[in-house]
């Protein structure tokens, strides 16, 4: 028997389809496609966008100390987030291949369409790549770790989270150890993502 959380989780999955569908809908009110992974904006909409470009030496002359300050620390995250992001790849290259769980497409995660924006700077754009690859990288994680949580240990946690990954919707009720047995390496509710 599945539990009203389940009913719930589903219900935030079709939320997130809607989400989907919503974000489809801007690229008309926007002027823009996308072709492959290229955006590609209509030629008026270009040159209003590069109205509101700030030129880099004003944005530099306009960063307060306290943003000056936490380059060092926010770039010093360079390594590490790299050196994680190999780990990752060689991670689900060995251990998803001998489970038999789809890989993660990381280009699904990772997304660079910021740096089409006319109306941003190279230094803006920039600091958009980087904020896309650390937050994209982290969203990849937590789906590659999702998909290993729901092979190996497919229990709701007794305690609501802050935020749980979409694979929890598959995992067994926390007092349902029956479900537990049916839902414990099962590779059923990854045959969707091949």
């Amino acid at each position: 028997m599945k539990s009203k959380i389940n009913r719930i989780l589903k219900e935030i999955q079709n939320k997130r389809d809607e989400l989907s569908n919503e974000y489809a809908a801007l690229k008309e009110k926007y002027g823009f496609k996308i072709e492959g992974r290229k955006i590609i904006f209509n030629s008026d909409v270009k040159i209003k966008n590069k109205v509101f470009k700030t030129p880099i030496i004003l944005t530099l002359l306009w960063a307060r100390l306290r943003e000056i300050l936490s380059i060092p620390f926010i770039y010093s995250m360079v390594l590490p987030t790299f050196i994680l992001d190999v780990f990752l790849f060689i991670y689900q290259e060995t251990a998803f291949r001998l489970y038999g769980i789809p890989l993660v497409k990381r280009r699904d995660y990772i997304l660079y369409d910021r740096k089409s924006l006319d109306y941003l700077n190279v230094l803006q754009k920039f600091n958009c790549i980087y904020c896309s690859y650390v937050n994209g990288l982290f969203q990849y994680a937590v789906e590659i770790w999702g998909r290993t949580e729901k092979y190996w240990c497919p229990i709701k946690n007794a305690r609501k989270k802050m935020w749980e990954h979409a694979w929890e919707q598959h995992f067994a009720d926390y007092w349902d150890p029956k479900e537990f047995k049916k839902v414990f390496h099962s590779l059923k509710e990854f045959e969707k993502k091949k």
